[in-house]
C-alpha cells in the first residue's frame, strides 16, 4: 500500500493523541479532577484527596494501559511480519494461553498479586518455549509449521483455562473471568512493562530495513543479504516477549495487536521504520481511550477493557476488510 500521509505528521499527531488520551485517564471517573489539578499533582507536587488520587490510583492505571496498548500493537505488527499473515496477532501462537493457566493457577491458589503476575508470565515463557520446540523440530521451521503448533498450543491452554475455571470458588470465579477478558484496575506496577517496552522497540528499529525486505518473502530477502533465520528468532522471541509483558500487566486484551497495524498502515503504508513506533503509540493511545471508556461510562460499574477492544475491533475490521478484500 502506497504511503498516504507524511511519516512525520502522523506520529506527532499520535503523540499529541496518546497525551489527550493519558489527560483523560487522569481527569475522569466517580472524582472529576481538572486539567490544571493534574498537572499540580504531576508536576508541582499538590497536595490533597485529588492529588492523592492522580498520582497513586490513576497515574500507575493509566500507564498500565497505555504500555499494555504499545506492547500489543508492536508484536502484532511484528507477527504479521513474522508469519506474513495479516490475520496475525499477539495471541496466535498460544502466548497469552500460557499467561493464562499461569496466571488462574495462581488465583485458583490464592496466591497474591505479585504471585499471579510472576506465574502469568513463567506460563507465557513456557508456551513460547513450547510453541518454538515444537515448532522447529529438526530444524525446518516454516511460517506454516509454527502458525500451527501455536494454535494447537493455544487450544490445549484454553482447555486447561476451561477446567480451572469450572474448579474455582465463587469467590475467586468473578476475578479470574475479569482476568481473562482484560483487567486494568488491579494494574499498579506498570514500570517493568515499560522497561520491556522501550527495549522492544530500541531491538526492532535497527532491523526495520530487513523487515521491509522479509516482507516481500523469504528468497528475496535471502538474495539481498538479510540474515532470514537469526532475523525470523528475533521477531518470534521478542514478539512473544512484548505479549507475555502485555498479557501479565492487564490481562487477556484482544484485537489491539490485529487492528492497530491495519489502521497504521493504511495511513502509512508498510515501511516498517515508521509503522513500528506509530503503532506503538496508536495502540497505547486506542486502549487508554478504552479503558477510560470502560470505567467511567457505566459508572459506578467497571467494564473489562477487552469487551470494550472487542467491541471497537470487530466493526473495524470488517470495515479495513471490505476496503482491501484481497
Amino acid at each position: 500500500m502506497p504511503r498516504r500521509t507524511s511519516a512525520g505528521f502522523v506520529i506527532a499527531a499520535l503523540m499529541l493523541a496518546g497525551v489527550c488520551a493519558l489527560a483523560w485517564a487522569l481527569s475522569a471517573g466517580d472524582l472529576t479532577i481538572g486539567p490544571g489539578e493534574v498537572f499540580d499533582a504531576l508536576f508541582r507536587g499538590a497536595e490533597g484527596m485529588g492529588a492523592d488520587v492522580v498520582r497513586e490510583l490513576r497515574l500507575p492505571r493509566a500507564v498500565a494501559v497505555f504500555v499494555c496498548g504499545g506492547l500489543l500493537a508492536l508484536a502484532g505488527a511484528l507477527m504479521q511480519v513474522l508469519l506474513r499473515n495479516p490475520l496475525a496477532d499477539p495471541y496466535v501462537l498460544g502466548v497469552s494461553g500460557g499467561a493464562a493457566v499461569g496466571a488462574l493457577a495462581a488465583m485458583l491458589a490464592g496466591l497474591s498479586p505479585w504471585a499471579v503476575d510472576g506465574a502469568a508470565f513463567g506460563g507465557a515463557l513456557a508456551a513460547m518455549l513450547v510453541v518454538f520446540g515444537l515448532a522447529h523440530g529438526d530444524g525446518s521451521w516454516t511460517q506454516t509449521r509454527l502458525l500451527l503448533t501455536g494454535v494447537i498450543v493455544a487450544a490445549g491452554c484454553g482447555a486447561a483455562v476451561t477446567l480451572m475455571l469450572s474448579l474455582a470458588t465463587d469467590t475467586r470465579l468473578q476475578s479470574m473471568l475479569f482476568w481473562l477478558m482484560g483487567d486494568a484496575s488491579g494494574a499498579s506496577r506498570p514500570w517493568p512493562a515499560l522497561v520491556v517496552l522501550v527495549a522492544g522497540l530500541v531491538a526492532v528499529l535497527p532491523v526495520a530495513r530487513d523487515l521491509n525486505v522479509l516482507a516481500r518473502g523469504e528468497t528475496a530477502a535471502s538474495a539481498l543479504g538479510v540474515r532470514v533465520r537469526r532475523l525470523r528468532y528475533l521477531l518470534y522471541v521478542l514478539a512473544s516477549l512484548l505479549t507475555a509483558a502485555a498479557v501479565t500487566l492487564v490481562g487477556s486484551v484482544g484485537f489491539v495487536g490485529l487492528i492497530v497495524p491495519h489502521l497504521v498502515r493504511f495511513a502509512l503504508g508498510n515501511d516498517q521504520r515508521q509503522l513500528l513506533p506509530a503503532a506503538l503509540l496508536a495502540g497505547g493511545t486506542l486502549l487508554t481511550l478504552a479503558d477510560t471508556a470502560a470505567r467511567t461510562v457505566m459508572a459506578p460499574v467497571q467494564l473489562p477493557v477487552g469487551v470494550l477492544t472487542a467491541l471497537i475491533g470487530v466493526p473495524v475490521f470488517l470495515f479495513l476488510l471490505s476496503r482491501n478484500p484481497r
